[in-house]
């Protein structure tokens, strides 16, 4: 019973997301997909940051090679920059693929050097896949980017051109409904994997590795192996995002994916608890949905400057809230919202079984019900 009471408020999370296209008009599906996007590439930083104690300031540039790979694979030749001309669903794997190898060739590195040296390490990448997006034009485009063409399967597309739209109770399903739900399974196919790592042998090694690397290898464990797979598998998350975020866009450039991607990964995890799946999903909401709005609806907040005049505006408000918030968790919500909402669960169970669920037995009532039969 009280598995089904834990899982209820996940499972009516999901559908709430599910039923939401129905009522939203486009600006907020494109949030939407932002921050699922966002959510994707969250769960793969907190597993390298919060369950395997890696600092890494460098998810950015993965995304970025995610992103570029996936909008490569998939267009074709125009003239100005190549394309491969594989089916989308091949472009996105493939996107996750390259990312992860290029963690692997980078995990020599992260094997060697642990937190602020690692973060340092790892803005270096930042800055090398952005020389690389504008000078590799004949992949990338240059500085002024290049379009990614939309995603489709074998007789269905994703795209507003098509002209064989769905109609499901009255709402015509163009192309930012359909990619809702195509980002929605890809991030809760993100989730169910993570939450199987962290539950699993890799996840306790990982932990372990992040509390001693000591006691870690006199266990058995291999270190060097340990952080290895957690830098390839985040960067497999990171390259996956950055293909959704590609998807999202439309069109893509060096300037998506700065250093500030990076710190904004880095606040979504922090925000949302450290090693926390759904905590990483709650942060990453809170991040890109917060500017968005602001930014939306700057016309009707009388203290926001309108975009590019002088005074407060929307966007520099959103990196001050959200810069208050991290002051505030690491103040007063150790564990970030994740920690709050586990803390109040166990509040709860403390106080005693809800109404109708059997009182659970003490622990040595067993052993006294066998002494009992044992003496008659």
């Amino acid at each position: 019973m009280s598995e089904v009471r834990r899982r209820l408020p996940v499972v009516l999370a999901v559908l709430l997301v599910a039923a939401l296209p129905f009522v939203l008009d486009d600006f907020w599906l494109q949030t939407g997909l932002f921050t699922m996007a966002a959510v994707v590439g969250g769960i793969g930083l907190t597993l390298l940051v919060g369950v395997a104690g890696q600092l890494s300031l460098g998810h950015a540039s993965f995304a970025a090679l995610g992103a570029y790979t996936y909008a490569w694979a998939v267009g074709e030749v125009d003239g100005r920059v190549a394309g491969a001309g594989l089916p989308p669903v091949v472009a996105l794997v493939l996107a996750g693929v390259v990312a992860a190898v290029a963690g692997a060739l980078f995990s020599p590195i992260s094997g060697r050097l642990r937190g602020i040296y690692l973060g340092l390490a790892t803005i270096g990448l930042v800055f090398i896949a952005r020389h690389l997006m504008v000078n590799v034009e004949g992949v990338t485009g240059g500085f002024n980017g290049r379009s990614v063409e939309p995603f489709s399967v074998p007789g269905f597309s994703f795209s507003n051109n098509d002209p064989d739209y769905l109609a499901v109770a009255g709402v015509q399903f163009e192309g930012l409904h359909r990619l809702w739900y195509l980002f929605l399974g890809i991030a809760l196919l993100a989730a169910w994997i993570g939450r199987n790592i962290t539950a699993g042998r890799t996840g306790r090694a990982l932990a372990n590795v992040r509390d001693s690397e000591t006691a870690a290898a006199s266990t058995g464990i291999h270190v060097a192996r340990a952080k290895a797979t957690a830098f390839v598998i985040s960067s497999a998350y990171a390259g996956v995002a950055g293909a959704l975020m590609a998807l999202a866009y439309g069109r893509i450039a060096p300037d998506l994916f700065g250093l500030q991607l990076s710190i904004d990964f880095l606040v979504m995890i922090v925000l949302g608890g450290l090693g926390s799946i759904a905590g990483a999903a709650a942060g990453a909401a809170f991040v890109v949905i917060l500017p968005l709005v602001l930014t939306q609806y700057s016309s009707d907040l009388p203290f926001l400057a309108p975009p590019g005049a002088e005074g407060l505006d929307a966007a520099t408000l959103a990196r001050l809230l959200y810069g208050a918030a991290i002051v505030a968790v690491l103040l007063f919500l150790r564990g970030g919202l994740a920690g709050a909402v586990r803390r109040l669960r166990d509040r709860r169970t403390r106080h005693g079984p809800a109404p109708g669920d059997p009182s659970p037995a003490p622990p040595h009532a067993e052993l006294t019900t066998r002494s009992k039969e044992t003496s008659s």
